[in-house]
């Protein structure tokens, strides 16, 4: 589908740059470079270069790769929000007092982002060529988050399935299967799902 730069107003691609433009430096410093593996830190990124560029392969690649599971993060966070329950764990930090406001309300880029990927999908369509892309891209960012991160920080869940590593099967073998999961049980229900609605 040919898509139009056109569509995205220059004030949203204006903003969003500013908005990395501070994000960013204070990630950096907070949590350090490799906080910027989280497949999620890659969408925002993406994201701004869509904006830019109008790359619907990039927008699908992001859809495909990250949708699924910041759907689910706002389900964790509102829900929490609402009912003072911990449902899934994952958007815990939001909670944690000992980080600053300014910093937690930087991470509502999570509630942004799946509007504007869901809405320039109802501009552009879905390229269903991205599930290839997007799990080669995620074979090469899970081998970097596993031998170049801390295991404590366990981003994208490489060391264990919540927010600490795991100790009951070896770490290597759990790895490969993480290797299997995103690809299988992320990216590929939300490709046919993605087909069915955009295309």
């Amino acid at each position: 589908m040919d898509t139009d730069l056109t569509i995205v107003p220059p004030w949203l691609q204006l903003a969003y740059t500013a908005f990395l433009v501070v994000l960013i430096p204070v990630y950096w410093k907070n949590y350090g470079p490799g906080n910027f593996l989280w497949f999620s830190d890659i969408a925002l990124f993406s994201v701004g270069i869509v904006l830019w560029t109008s790359s619907g392969l990039l927008l699908s690649m992001t859809a495909v790769g990250v949708l699924a599971l910041e759907i689910i993060w706002n389900l964790d966070y509102f829900g929490r929000l609402l009912t003072g329950r911990q449902l899934l764990g994952l958007s815990a930090y939001m909670f944690d007092k000992s980080k600053s406001l300014f910093l937690r309300g930087l991470s509502l880029f999570h509630v942004v982002l799946p509007i504007l990927v869901v809405w320039l999908l109802a501009q552009w369509g879905y390229q269903p060529e991205a599930l290839y892309w997007q799990s080669a891209l995620a074979w090469v960012v899970l081998p970097l988050t596993y031998f170049l991160t801390d295991p404590q920080e366990n981003i994208n869940w490489v060391f264990g399935p919540g927010n600490s590593p795991q100790h009951s099967i070896p770490a290597r073998l759990y790895f490969l299967a993480v290797m299997l999961f995103f690809p299988l049980g992320v990216y590929l229900p939300s490709h046919f799902l993605l087909k069915w609605i955009f295309n």
